[in-house]
């Protein structure tokens, strides 16, 4: 870790494989006993050091065999192809959990965990995500086509509204819960249908989540 400070406040998409809710928020096991996933952290307002990162995406693709905390996993780290260089720099950081106290948000816990980091790629990253609706797409060229819907109530066909609320949680302090898809290529190529999504307004820093 070093003296640069950071911060990022927007909206996240994240869709596993796991059933609705996702048994890895209660420190339980996977659902099939391993994990995949993808994700998306739009910045609506950010920096690193100097650096704004206002506007700008960054996205994910990463696997693990077995629980997370297991270890031997492996991760595809997307950025947006508009940032510039020092941008670039900075979100990688951030993912990589570089500036960032041990254990203080999910991009550091998650990267103690990888065993296979691929290149970064620097791509278009479409995304759209209504936490309050519980709705969100990401398509990254090549890489990701994934969307996120509302849980339906299978009885009355309303959307089911569910939360998860982890007041020290390192990823978020409240997030909606819905279902997800998607279907990746490139070096992690996968397919998930039909499985739990998240979705959540984050804001962080190199100290932990802002709760």
């Amino acid at each position: 870790m070093t003296d640069t400070k950071w911060m990022i406040r927007g909206r996240e998409f994240i869709h596993c494989n796991c059933a609705y809710g996702c048994p890895c928020q209660f420190n339980a096991r996977p659902t099939h006993g391993g994990c995949h996933a993808v994700g998306v952290v739009h910045i609506d307002e950010g920096r690193h050091g100097d650096v704004k990162l206002d506007g700008l995406s960054m996205a994910m693709i990463v696997s693990w065999p077995g629980a997370i905390h297991e270890g031997h996993g492996s991760v595809v780290p997307i950025i947006d192809e508009r940032a510039d260089e020092k941008q670039r720099e900075a979100m990688l950081r951030i993912m990589s959990g570089e500036d960032t106290e041990p254990g203080a948000t999910f991009f550091q816990v998650f990267s103690t965990t990888y065993e296979k980091v691929h290149d970064p790629v620097f791509a278009k990253i479409d995304s759209d995500v209504d936490v309050t609706g519980r709705s969100a797409t990401l398509n990254v060229p090549g890489l990701i086509e994934a969307r996120g819907e509302p849980i339906i109530n299978p009885v009355s066909g309303q959307p089911h509204n569910a939360r998860i609320n982890l007041p020290n949680g390192f990823e978020y302090d409240v997030c909606e819960v819905g279902r997800g898809w998607a279907d990746t290529q490139g070096p992690i190529a996968m397919s998930i249908p039909d499985s739990h999504a998240h979705f959540s307004r984050v804001h962080m820093t190199g100290e932990g989540v802002v709760h």
